[in-house]
C-alpha cells in the first residue's frame, strides 16, 4: 500500500493513553523515557488524527480529561467506571452516592468544556468476577446508566460473557438514551452483535475482536454503518498466531519493536500495543469483508465523528 495508506484517516475510539506504560513505567518501575508524545505522533503520521482516551474509574477519567486538555482537538476523554472497578463505589471515602455525584459532576463539566465525548467505560464483565462480583457490577452499571440519562453523552460500553443482563439493562432505558453509543472491544456472537445493532449501537473492533476465525465471521457481518475501529492499546495487539494475521499483507509495516529494557526513541515496545497499529485493524477488517481499506476507514471515520463529534463539522 505504501503511500496510499498515508491518505487514510482514522479515529482510535478506544485507547488507554493514561496507562503508565505509555510513560515508560511498568508495574510501578520506570524502565525508559516517557514516549507518549512520540506515540501520538507516530499514529498521526499514519493518519490517526483523533484519539478517545478511555476513563476506567474516577481517577483515570480525570487523567483522560487532562490528556484531552494537553492535546486539544486531538485527544478526547470518556468518563465512567469500568465493571471490573465496580467495587470501588463501596470503598469510596464518601460512599457510593458521593462517588456517583463526583462522577456526574466530572462528566457534566468536561462535556460542557468539550473534553468528554462519551460516558463510560461502563458495562458488565462476567469473565473477571474476581475483580468485582456480579452483584456490584449489576448495581453500579444500573446506577451509571441512570446517570447517563442525566448526562446525555453517547455511551462507551463493555460487555464480556454477560449479554443477557447487559442487553436487558440497556433495553429498559433505550428511549431515554437517544445518543446510544458504542460497545467497544467486541468479542461476542453474531446474534449478540445483531441485537445490539438493532438497538442502535455501534460495534468497536480491535485486535481482540479478531483473534479467531469465529471472531472474523462476526466482523464480516457487522454492518458498515455500525462499525468503529480502535486499538485498545496497550492491550489487544494483533499477533502472528491470530486468525487475523493472514490479512496483514497489505497493511503498512509497524515501526521496529524492541524489549522495554532496550527501548530507544522511534521504536515500539514489544507487547505494548499503540495507536499506530490502528492501520492493521482497518486492513484486517477490509480483508475479512473483502472490501477496500479506504471504504472501511471512511465509514468508520464518519460513524465515529457523527456519534462523538470529536471537533469535526457535521456534513
Amino acid at each position: 500500500m505504501g503511500d496510499a495508506s498515508k491518505q487514510l484517516r482514522y479515529v482510535d475510539i478506544g485507547i488507554n493513553l493514561g496507562d503508565p506504560v505509555f510513560r515508560g513505567s511498568y508495574h510501578g518501575k520506570k524502565v525508559h523515557d516517557d514516549d507518549l508524545a512520540d506515540i501520538i505522533q507516530r499514529a498521526r503520521d499514519v493518519g490517526c488524527l483523533k484519539f478517545m482516551v478511555t476513563g476506567s474509574d474516577l481517577r483515570e477519567s480525570e487523567h483522560a480529561i487532562r490528556l484531552a486538555q494537553d492535546y486539544p482537538g486531538v485527544c478526547y476523554a470518556t468518563v465512567g467506571v469500568h465493571p471490573c472497578q465496580a467495587k470501588t463505589f463501596d470503598s469510596f471515602p464518601g460512599g457510593p452516592v458521593q462517588m456517583l455525584d463526583e462522577l456526574k459532576e466530572l462528566a457534566l463539566q468536561s462535556k460542557k468544556a468539550g473534553f468528554a465525548v462519551a460516558f463510560g467505560e461502563i458495562g458488565l464483565d462476567y469473565d473477571r468476577l474476581f475483580l468485582s462480583p456480579k452483584d456490584q457490577q449489576l448495581k453500579y452499571f444500573e446506577a451509571q446508566l441512570d446517570l447517563a440519562i442525566e448526562i446525555q453523552l453517547p455511551l462507551f460500553l463493555h460487555s464480556r460473557a454477560a449479554s443477557e443482563d447487559f442487553e436487558r439493562l440497556l433495553r429498559a432505558r433505550l428511549d431515554k438514551l437517544p445518543k446510544r453509543g458504542l460497545v467497544h472491544s467486541f468479542t461476542g456472537t453474531v446474534e449478540e452483535m445483531t441485537r445490539l445493532v438493532s438497538m442502535g449501537f455501534c460495534i468497536g473492533v480491535n485486535g481482540c475482536s479478531m483473534k479467531t476465525d469465529e471472531n472474523l465471521e462476526v466482523v464480516k457481518k457487522i454492518p458498515l454503518d455500525s462499525l468503529q475501529i480502535e486499538t485498545d492499546g496497550p492491550w489487544c495487539e494483533i499477533r502472528a498466531t491470530h486468525a487475523s494475521a493472514k490479512y496483514l499483507k497489505d497493511a503498512p509495516p509497524l515501526p521496529k519493536a524492541v524489549k522495554k529494557e532496550k527501548w530507544q526513541q522511534g521504536c515500539m515496545v514489544k507487547g505494548r500495543n499503540e495507536p499506530v497499529a490502528i492501520a492493521q485493524v482497518a486492513h484486517v477488517i477490509a480483508g475479512a469483508k473483502g472490501i477496500p481499506v479506504e471504504e472501511v476507514c471512511e465509514v468508520a471515520w464518519n460513524n465515529s465523528t457523527r456519534m462523538f463529534g470529536l471537533g469535526v463539522e457535521k456534513i
